[in-house]
């Protein structure tokens, strides 16, 4: 099937914002794009000429069903929200979503090899830019790594990032920077990654070095049945960049499993870290990682070959 490239023109509050869409993509798709650009959530978004059979499109509606001119300009009206982080974050009542892919081989194996979603991937290789703080290192494998309940708990009340910050954070990012580069990887914007890593110190530390800060921008939108348009992580973005990486050699942590999608056997759930006051006394998680981390890079040459659900279990020998 051949994928086509779709430029939509959004005015909306006097500025015009291009939308890249693909023609197999489905209006829901194209409110999801809207709000990753404008802020404007979907259910608070009017799209006034986006007409199919002379009524207003449906969100199920393809692309390519509407017969769209080139640049085509869409009228939108809408509120944004006025807290910045509120809005580039899940709703707090989405927090369950998880769990429902626990066990969704069969979709992440149709997600992953989807012609749509990986014109996408080609398109985020194209057009984002990687702004590179540390170069990559000859012969060192990849961790990529979420910031919010991954590294830091994001919503409980402190006064210092430090608070915060999960424990034996600097110790596991020194013993890992032995063996991989290091890539972070937030569903945020680059301001708030930048602000957070310098909060917890992760920026000027001299025992690491992080290659380089991936933001909101260079997520993907999948269309998911049962959840409807989701945001995702594709590691395929890395891998077109820089080559000396793969699905062999390059491990993603995050606490959310839909962020696998595109890439289902390198990731790895890690437990998230909330009421850091409460647990930040218990919370061993980044030390038994960094322990999993040292002996498959110095155990399994391909990583494809990981089951990562199973990693408190993995032993060298039994996994050889």
């Amino acid at each position: 099937m051949e994928v086509k490239e779709v430029v939509v023109i959004v005015k909306w509050s006097g500025k015009e914002y291009p939308v890249d869409l693909t023609d197999q993509d489905t209006v829901e798709v194209l409110r999801h794009e809207i709000f990753r650009k404008t802020q404007v959530r979907p259910e608070r978004q009017k799209l006034l000429n986006l007409k199919y059979k002379g009524k207003t499109a449906a969100d199920n509606v393809k692309i390519s069903a509407l017969e769209l001119k080139p640049n085509f300009k869409l009228m939108m009206v809408g509120s944004t929200e006025a807290d910045i982080e509120d809005a580039c974050s899940l709703p707090d009542n989405i927090g369950e979503v998880v769990d429902d892919f626990d066990d969704a081989d069969e979709r992440e194996e149709s997600v992953e090899h989807s012609a749509v979603y990986l014109a996408k991937v080609q398109r985020r290789v194209r057009d984002y830019k990687i702004k590179e703080l540390a170069p990559p290192r000859e012969g060192k494998k990849l961790l990529v790594l979420d910031i919010d309940y991954t590294l830091f708990d994001h919503r409980s009340p402190a006064e210092t990032g430090t608070e915060l910050m999960r424990p034996y954070l600097h110790e596991f990012l020194a013993s890992a920077y032995e063996d991989y580069d290091i890539v972070i990887w937030s569903a945020t914007s680059m301001r708030w990654i930048e602000e957070k890593m310098r909060l917890l110190g992760v920026a000027s530390n001299d025992n690491y070095k992080v290659m380089f800060y991936l933001d909101s921008t260079a997520m993907i939108s999948v269309h998911v049945p049962e959840r409807g348009v989701v945001d995702v992580k594709p590691l395929g973005v890395i891998w077109a960049l820089y080559k000396q990486y793969n699905s062999s050699n390059t491990i993603m942590f995050d606490d959310i499993r839909r962020n696998f999608l595109m890439n289902p056997k390198s990731g790895l759930k890690i437990r998230p870290f909330r009421q850091a006051h409460l647990n930040r006394g218990t919370d061993t998680e980044l030390l038994k990682l960094s322990d999993y981390l040292r002996k498959i890079a110095h155990h399994c040459p391909d990583f494809n070959s990981l089951n990562h659900r199973k990693w408190e279990h993995y032993h060298p020998k039994k996994n050889s």
